[in-house]
């Protein structure tokens, strides 16, 4: 490749690279999920080495408090199954298998995005604003940390970014389409942006109501067909997963019992954190440009709508960061223009030194969510250094309910004589009367068993005067115990809790 031809691919891919490379990192440094993401990193799991076993698949027997869909998570083992296949082959760690879902589906989300970036950001305000676009998101962590997540709310956002693109596109009616699908099938609170965005483009003239009533139908029908379809079959009875959850969330309000926060809590807590240096740059964005305004204002009371429900979670409202990225690309670039005016050069000040901000604040994310899959970690350190003398033996692993929701999926569990159980419930004392090998659970002593071992886990920053100024405080978070009848295990020299 000559040098003209690799400025010319730097400059139609570059701005990818650089995203694709930092979601990259996170998912290498990071490689572990949590409860949120069990079900999809559980049914990818087993689509990927189960196949058609559908009686040994992880959700018929640990089914969670509503169903899900298996659409998202059929399409990202689809495009993983190559390197699952070379994986396989090679016989690599399933630890590597959930490294390459997650970085298909960073593909998905990213290549989305790219759409709304680069085919209509750049061509609706110009390459300076897409070049703030990407400054921005690379300088905030939650966007592409998250986009390797598999979460619903991320399988939702890849089909979102494509309404997006459209919406700038002016094709109105594609960018409707696709969020009905993603509201159907992976997000039913994608609802609350369809209805502000229809109702702006009803009131703007953009779409005739006949028309759009009988398109969104149409896609209506066919998403519910789809998702009826398949997952009817994938969970053995008749069901359309988005119904339920909408069900359970909204009219049953059960989704309460997992915490509430304050009306106000996504606009001074969420969004702050999620958008950073954006998060001001947005507003102004709004202000300077007439054309943002439109765009701004659906996204902005769709999570004011949002804001209703009082169980809050940062990963909810995801889909509204690109919009709010490109009202504060707009701004910036507005800045970066008039940068030689006096008054704007006082605002081009302030903008590095909010983009600086924003790196720090990463930085320390980052490192906190390091720190946050504790038992991820622990499991892996116990294969390491937990291989008995007799390798003809079972070695049984019970996995409480805290760990398995703290960094343990299928992906980590490695072949014979390693075999795990999940059975929950079990009173404390009731270990001592099983046979199981070690115990990776939040238990510090448990009767019958030795402390072998303990994983710390983020707990909290503590400020201090001094540099850096932050300080992230750990403390053991998960136990690993070895069972005291088995000899071999207590012959070993541990590291002790």
């Amino acid at each position: 490749m000559n040098s003209s031809s690799f400025s010319k691919f730097l400059k139609i891919y570059g701005y990818d690279i650089v995203l694709g490379l930092i979601a990259t990192f996170y998912v290498l440094a990071m490689p572990y999920t949590k409860v949120e993401e069990s079900f999809n990193v559980q049914a990818m799991h087993d689509i990927l080495y189960h196949r058609h076993h559908l009686d040994i698949y992880d959700h018929l027997e640990f089914p969670g408090v509503v169903p899900r869909t298996f659409i998202g998570a059929l399409l990202v083992s689809v495009l993983a199954s190559p390197i699952i296949l070379v994986m396989s082959f090679l016989h690599l760690p399933k630890t590597h298998g959930l490294i390459a879902v997650r970085l298909a589906l960073g593909c998905i989300t990213l290549s989305t995005l790219r759409f709304f970036r680069a085919q209509q950001v750049r061509y609706k305000f110009g390459s300076q604003v897409e070049a703030f676009f990407v400054i921005l998101t690379a300088f905030q962590f939650h966007l592409l940390f998250y986009c390797t997540r598999p979460l619903p709310n991320i399988l939702a956002l890849g089909i979102v970014n494509l309404a997006y693109g459209f919406w700038l596109k002016g094709d109105f009616y594609a960018a409707l389409n696709c969020l009905i699908f993603s509201a159907v099938v992976f997000r039913c609170d994608m609802v609350l942006l369809l209805c502000p965005l229809g109702l702006v483009l009803l009131l703007t003239k953009s779409i005739s109501l006949w028309k759009a009533l009988k398109c969104c139908i149409g896609m209506v029908l066919l998403s519910v067909g789809l998702t009826v379809l398949v997952d009817s079959i994938m969970w053995k009875k008749l069901v359309w997963p988005e119904f339920e959850v909408l069900w359970f969330n909204s009219v049953l309000n059960r989704s309460s019992e997992w915490g509430t926060h304050s009306f106000h809590w996504y606009f001074t807590s969420a969004l702050p954190r999620s958008l950073l240096a954006a998060y001001p740059l947005c507003f102004l964005g709004a202000l300077l440009d007439r054309r943002v305004l439109p765009f701004v204002i659906p996204v902005f009371t769709f999570v004011l709508l949002y804001s209703k429900l009082p169980h809050k979670e940062l990963r909810f409202i995801i889909s509204s960061v690109p919009i709010f990225n490109l009202s504060a690309a707009v701004a910036a670039s507005r800045i970066f223009m008039n940068r030689k005016k006096a008054f704007w050069k006082l605002l081009s000040i302030i903008l590095i030194g909010f983009l600086l901000i924003s790196l720090g604040c990463t930085a320390v994310t980052f490192m906190a969510s390091y720190e946050n899959y504790p038992s991820g970690y622990a499991l892996k350190y116990l294969h390491q250094i937990g291989h008995l003398a007799s390798n003809t033996e079972e070695q049984w692993v019970h996995i409480d309910p805290y760990s398995a929701m703290n960094g343990i999926s299928r992906f980590c569990e490695n072949d014979f004589p390693w075999r795990y159980s999940k059975e929950e419930s079990i009173p404390l004392k009731e270990y001592q009367n099983r046979n199981f090998t070690y115990l990776i659970n939040e238990h510090l002593l448990v009767e019958g068993y030795k402390c072998l071992f303990s994983m710390d886990g983020f707990s909290r920053v503590r400020p201090q005067l001094r540099f850096p100024p932050f300080l992230l405080i750990k403390e053991p978070k998960v136990y690993v115990h070895g069972n005291i009848k088995n000899e071999d295990l207590m012959n070993k020299n541990w590291p002790g809790c």
